[in-house]
């Protein structure tokens, strides 16, 4: 049987044709550029534009502006833009008013405007409400101001305060400071239906002087300042009583041991022999002796200098008639109540021995020629006598 040799796999007919499809459906390598050629493309358009502006920028001319006194309708068809407000355009020049400067195409204020209108404004409220305050006060002034009244003052504000501002800067405070009047007062009519202004009632009360403030206060208060003004003159009186008081009891202790050194040293001048003194002494002669005249009227000081004096159980009171007058008479009463320095001397004018009883009794004579030996009271009888 004879052989058969192997057959080999011929091409297959479907496989060709979709090999054929694909390469006729891709493009050829080098039809599109790359992407850095991309970018690099937009970039130089990017430049290129921008130049272009602006160029076309820069060689454009601005529009002029319309004229100030140009009606809206004559620049209808674009051929110049309109002026802005607070400005003023002369040829297709724009130049902005006092008070404001320009920035682009419109004018803007540069802030002294403001601050002159601000400064006359307060001037004026002050001014009204000034007037109004002293018609509070009860005196004779003006409350309701007219509009064209108010228009005077905010001129006479106006000259008495420049500030170098042209006719149309005047024009515009004056306008801004109308309208913040009328913001400010209260608004009004008068009898004859005219419009008027005038100061807000508490506002004029805060311009109203001091002393009116409290005038009033104390006439809406008079109850209650009544009040307080009698208690305070009361408790017034009363720190005075006390103080009177006080003094007159110090005063009348200085008296007090005043009298009693008198009486001591009398009593020491008893004691050391000396025959021209008395052991008393009158009572009244003794109240003018350390009295000043102007306290000798008042009764009730020496009454305390007294009542201080029977207290003391050193001193004896008795009535004594002298010269056929019975008199009250004050006594020392010596014996052991004498001070210490006083008992000494006593005892050394007693017992005076040589040299030294010379010189004690030396001492003893100047002492009681400084301290009025007797007292004025005895020399003064002594005197009448």
């Amino acid at each position: 049987m004879p052989s058969r040799s192997p057959r080999r796999p011929g091409p297959n007919p479907s496989a060709s044709s979709s090999s054929r499809r694909r390469g006729a459906a891709e493009p050829p390598p080098g039809l599109f550029p790359a992407r850095e050629d991309l970018l690099r493309l937009l970039a130089v358009l990017t430049i290129a534009a921008a130049v272009a502006a602006a160029c076309s920028r820069l060689n454009r001319r601005p529009e002029p502006f319309c004229d100030s006194l140009q009606a809206p309708d004559d620049y209808a068809d674009d051929s110049c833009q309109p002026c802005p407000q607070n400005g003023r355009c002369v040829d297709g020049q724009l130049e902005c008013v006092q008070g404001f400067k320009r920035y682009g195409t419109s004018c803007i204020e540069d802030g002294l405007l403001s601050q002159t209108a601000t400064k006359i404004s307060e001037l004026l409220q002050l001014k009204i409400c000034d007037q109004h305050a002293r018609a509070l006060c009860g005196h004779h002034a003006k409350i309701l101001f007219h509009k064209h009244e108010v228009s005077d003052t905010v001129d006479e504000l106006l000259s008495k305060n420049p500030v170098g501002l042209t006719q149309d800067g005047i024009e515009l405070v004056k306008a801004r400071v109308l309208e913040s009047a009328q913001g400010f007062f209260e608004t009004t009519f008068t009898s004859n239906k005219a419009e008027a202004f005038k100061c807000p009632e508490l506002v004029a009360e805060r311009h109203m002087p001091l002393t009116c403030q409290v005038r009033q206060w104390i006439s809406t208060n008079i109850i209650f300042v009544t009040t307080i003004c009698i208690l305070l003159a009361a408790l017034l009186w009363i720190l005075l009583i006390i103080y009177r008081r006080q003094a007159l009891s110090n005063r009348a202790e200085q008296i007090y041991e005043q009298v009693c050194e008198i009486l001591e040293d009398n009593a020491v001048n008893v004691k050391i022999g000396n025959s021209n003194c008395e052991p008393w002494v009158v009572a009244s002669w003794l109240r003018d002796h350390v009295l000043v005249p102007r306290e000798r009227k008042n009764t009730v000081l020496w009454k305390k200098v007294e009542e201080l004096i029977l207290e003391d159980s050193r001193i004896d009171q008795y009535p004594k008639v002298i010269k056929g007058e019975s008199k009250v008479v004050y006594e020392w009463q010596a014996s052991g109540s004498l001070s210490g320095r006083k008992m000494k001397k006593v005892q050394g004018a007693r017992e005076p021995t040589g040299e030294g009883a010379i010189k004690l009794a030396e001492e003893i004579v100047g002492e009681v020629r400084e301290q009025d030996s007797c007292s004025v009271v005895a020399r003064r009888d002594r005197t009448k006598a």
